[in-house]
């Protein structure tokens, strides 16, 4: 598991704008995606707890997870391709299957360059 406390190498915004910081370019779309299982024995005890009314702890703290390695590696996307900021930050998710356990989580974002 990640540490969801660790600052970001870079600011990002999910408005058009860093604030207090003029963009001096833009760079273009950066991405970060990930895949994720729960693995056999958090499906299982996810699905058993589903028959439940209540929040699924096991699938909460999995997607948390990957949701900050998706943002992660769109931060590390951005700064492979010059960028020292990413605005306009978005999530999108997306279920690979019942039957399979997994989720795809991807933020996406503009990498621009900061005055």
């Amino acid at each position: 598991m990640t540490d969801l406390q660790t600052p970001l190498a870079m600011p990002v915004s999910t408005t058009h704008e860093i604030p207090g910081r003029a963009i001096a370019g833009f760079v273009g779309p950066v991405f970060g995606l990930i895949v994720r299982s729960t693995g056999a024995g958090g499906n299982f005890k996810g699905t058993f707890k589903s028959m439940k009314q209540g929040e699924v702890v096991e699938f909460t703290a999995s997607l948390e997870d990957a949701r900050h390695i998706a943002l992660e590696r769109l931060v590390e996307h951005a700064q492979a391709q010059g960028g020292t900021a990413v605005v306009g930050l978005r999530f999108d998710s997306t279920d690979m299957g019942q039957t399979q356990g997994m989720a795809e989580i991807l933020a996406y974002g503009t990498a621009v360059t900061l005055a």
